[in-house]
């Protein structure tokens, strides 16, 4: 079973760029981050037409969450992290897909750090290890999937001097990275490619992408009940490089049927 994520920067206006590598690449289970799209907008149509059931999170402008299945059933068990009633940026949508937990998030980005921005995202990421810890008790197959907006280690971005005050790889959030770790959460592309330079976004700036000045931000982390499954992965950087692409490249990895 193959399962990817994908930060798709604006799902209309690069619906032709998500439909081509959904063709070419035909994951089983997709989850898509920053929608910028209002509920109503999201093209289901289109999804639907290339194989795809989806359920899905909008918010106009910013945002937005949605999981697609292919030939599988989706039962939704929330849209909105627990923890915050008055939090409405639509961050987080959780599923079942085939007996797993599908946890399909959108971390806040945190900058300019500091300021209520950084704030905002540390209680985001408090109110998410409440969650991963009840799936954790629970021995749960789960997985906890998306644009997570942290750089876990210094091989995982270009220069990364230059990055120590930035809220993408400032101590807190790369701390509660390695909690997540800690508690069982598999980092599945870093546990295959232990040594590799691996970058999943690159800048529209400075032609980052050719120079491949990039960060390492997607992330499909496992439970314990599915790592003995994990098969392959791998990032597709040449989708990046496509004519009116996300800044993000599509994440990927591959469960066997059995371990």
């Amino acid at each position: 079973m193959k399962i990817a994520t994908y930060n798709v920067n604006g799902i209309n206006g690069r619906l032709p760029v998500l439909l081509k590598w959904l063709k070419e690449a035909s994951p089983d289970i997709v989850c898509l981050q920053e929608l910028k799209t209002p509920q109503e907008r999201f093209p289901i149509q289109e999804i639907n037409k290339a194989g795809y059931k989806a359920i899905w999170k909008g918010q106009k402008s910013w945002n937005g969450v949605a999981i697609l299945a292919k030939n599988k059933e989706i039962t939704e068990v929330q849209r909105s992290l627990p923890g915050n009633a008055e939090d409405v940026q639509s961050r987080y949508i959780e599923a079942i897909i085939d007996q797993m937990v599908i946890c399909c998030l959108y971390l806040p980005n945190g900058n300019p750090y500091p300021g209520p921005k950084f704030d905002y995202k540390l209680s985001w990421l408090k109110r998410f290890k409440r969650r991963t810890n009840q799936l954790i008790k629970m021995e749960l197959p789960a997985i906890l999937i998306g644009d997570f907006n942290i750089i876990p280690e210094p091989v995982d971005v270009y220069k990364p001097e230059r990055w120590e005050n930035d809220a993408l790889y400032r101590t807190e959030v790369r701390k509660a990275f390695k909690e997540l770790q800690k508690k069982g959460w598999l980092d599945s592309l870093r546990s295959l490619y232990p040594d590799e330079k691996i970058y999943t976004f690159w800048d529209y700036l400075y032609k980052a992408y050719d120079r491949n000045a990039g960060m390492r931000l997607d992330h499909i982390l496992l439970s314990p009940y599915l790592q003995p499954r994990l098969a392959s992965g791998g990032v597709d950087t040449h989708v990046r490089g496509w004519e009116k692409s996300s800044d993000h490249a599509p994440v990927w990895i591959e469960l066997s049927d059995h371990p």
